[in-house]
Parts: C-alpha cells; sequence; structure tokens
C-alpha cells in the first residue's frame, strides 16, 4: 500500500514537472525571438550604415578626382602661358638687340658729344684769350699801315687755306660724328682720318678711331672694321673705348665666319670688363653661338 502511494507521487510529480515544462517553453522560446531580432536589427542598421559609408567614400573620391582633374588641366594651362611668354620674351630680346647694335653708334655720340662740351668748356677760356689776342694784332697791323685784303703784296684768296693750319679739332671732330649720325659715312670717315692726321695723341684720338671702325662695321667692311678696332686696342690702351672695341672686333669676327676667335674675344670682354653693357651682350652673343662664358 505504501509502495502504490509512492509511485503514484512519483508519477504526479512527474506530470506536475511535465505540465510546468510544458507552460515554461513558450516564455523562453519568446525571448530567444527577440534577441534574434535586436540582432537583426543591429545587422541592418549596420549594413545600413557600411552603404552610407561607401556612398560618402565614393562621393568624395569623385569629388577629389574633380579636383584633381582641375588641378592638371591649370597646371597644362600654366605651363601652355609660361611657354608663349618665355618665346615672347625671346623674341623681343632677339629684335631689341638688333635695335640695340642700330643705336649704339648714336649713344656712344651723345656720351661723346657730352665729353666735348665738357672738354670745349676748359679750353673756352684759352680760346678767348687767342681770340682777343689775335683781334689786337690786326688792329695793330692795319694801326701800322699794314694792307688790307686784296691789295698789293697781299696773299691771294685761297692761298691761305691751302698752306694754313688744318681746321681745329673740335671742329672735324664735331663734323665726323655728326656725318656718321647722317650715315654720310664718306664725308665722316674724311673727318676723322684727319682729326687722326692731325690731332693723333688728344683724348678723342681713340674714338676717332673707334668711330672708323663704326663706319666700316656698318658698310659690312668687316675686315677694314676690325682693323680699326685692333687700332683701338693697341695704340689707345686708356681709352674708355677698349671694352665696346674689343666687343665690336668680335662680332665682326663673327660676320667674317671666325667662330672660333670671335669666342675667345667675347670670352676676354667678360673676363675684362665685369658688369658693363659690353659684358651684357657678350654673354648674350656667347650664348647665342651656344659657347659658354
Amino acid at each position: 500500500m505504501q509502495k502504490r502511494w509512492i509511485i503514484g507521487l512519483l508519477a504526479a510529480a512527474m506530470v506536475a514537472g511535465a505540465s510546468g515544462a510544458a507552460l515554461l517553453a513558450p516564455t523562453r522560446v519568446g525571448a530567444v525571438d527577440r534577441e534574434v531580432i535586436q540582432l537583426l536589427q543591429m545587422v541592418t542598421q549596420l549594413a545600413q550604415q557600411q552603404q552610407a559609408l561607401q556612398l560618402t567614400v565614393t562621393q568624395n573620391a569623385a569629388v577629389e578626382k574633380t579636383l584633381i582633374e582641375q588641378s592638371l588641366d591649370s597646371v597644362s594651362k600654366l605651363n601652355q602661358s609660361m611657354g608663349a611668354l618665355q618665346k615672347s620674351v625671346m623674341d623681343m630680346q632677339a629684335n631689341s638687340g638688333a635695335r640695340l647694335d642700330s643705336m649704339t653708334t648714336q649713344v656712344q655720340g651723345v656720351s661723346d658729344n657730352l665729353q666735348e662740351l665738357l672738354a670745349r668748356m676748359g679750353k673756352l677760356n684759352q680760346q678767348l684769350t687767342d681770340a682777343q689776342t689775335a683781334i689786337q694784332s690786326i688792329d695793330a697791323k692795319l694801326a701800322g699801315g699794314a694792307p688790307p685784303p686784296g691789295a698789293a703784296g697781299a696773299p691771294p684768296q685761297g692761298a691761305a687755306g691751302a698752306t694754313g693750319p688744318p681746321p681745329s679739332a673740335d671742329l672735324l671732330y664735331s663734323n665726323g660724328l655728326r656725318d656718321l649720325n647722317g650715315k654720310k659715312y664718306d664725308l665722316a670717315t674724311q673727318e676723322f682720318q684727319d682729326y687722326l692726321k692731325y690731332y693723333p695723341d688728344t683724348d678723342l684720338a681713340s674714338n676717332a678711331q673707334f668711330y672708323l671702325g663704326e663706319i666700316a662695321f656698318a658698310q659690312a667692311q668687316y675686315s677694314q672694321a676690325m682693323n680699326a678696332y685692333t687700332k683701338v686696342v693697341e695704340n689707345y690702351p686708356k681709352s674708355f673705348k677698349l671694352a665696346s672695341a674689343r666687343l665690336k672686333k668680335a662680332l665682326a669676327l663673327v660676320e667674317v665666319g671666325e667662330k672660333t676667335t670671335a669666342i675667345r674675344e667675347l670670352r676676354s670682354v667678360v673676363r675684362l670688363y665685369p658688369g658693363s653693357e659690353e659684358d651684357r651682350r657678350a654673354r648674350a652673343k656667347l650664348k647665342e653661338l651656344g659657347a659658354t662664358v
């Protein structure tokens, strides 16, 4: 009897346990489902965030690509502009170099005229004194009964021109410069030659010699020009025309095709007269000839 009661009690417990398990099962399944749903929602959010991030990265990459392309385009246009500007500068230098050669003689003429004026100012008092002395001498002769011009015993007109003194140094030099600037080369040549003949030791003698070279150069007589420039260098070592004479001699050598000698002369100008206008022109010519300084 007791045994049966125990068995019944155990059966009842088992039934109760089964019933309890059945009652608790839905609660546990519901909790698991909620966790799964939450995980799915998190995964969905992460996926959406990843897509948004990827879209942002793609957009930024497109913007950066556009900026890079624009920058490259700007650099290309800048390079083209710089190339055009460089070509313009080179053309201007070539044209200005040609014009500079044609203007050099005139500039030098102006400089020489200024020097001539200064020299004349220094000689003015002496010239006035000489003129006064000559007038006094004429007055004295007239007062003493000297025969007037054209009277018996007086020399015929024109004779004094043939045997008298040459024109003054100032007159010869000024006329030479005037005719040189006026491109009256034959007259200028004769006047500068006369200046050197009668006044070889004056301060402007080296200038006269230099301008004989300029006249020959302007007429494409390059051998004569070189000879004239060489005389400046050799005969007038203190002349302020030395740098110009060396430079123009080098340019004349280029014209006759003696490139090697010309380059040597140009390098001498650079070495002997640094910082001068002749130095600048010599460097430009060396570059044009493809030679180093």
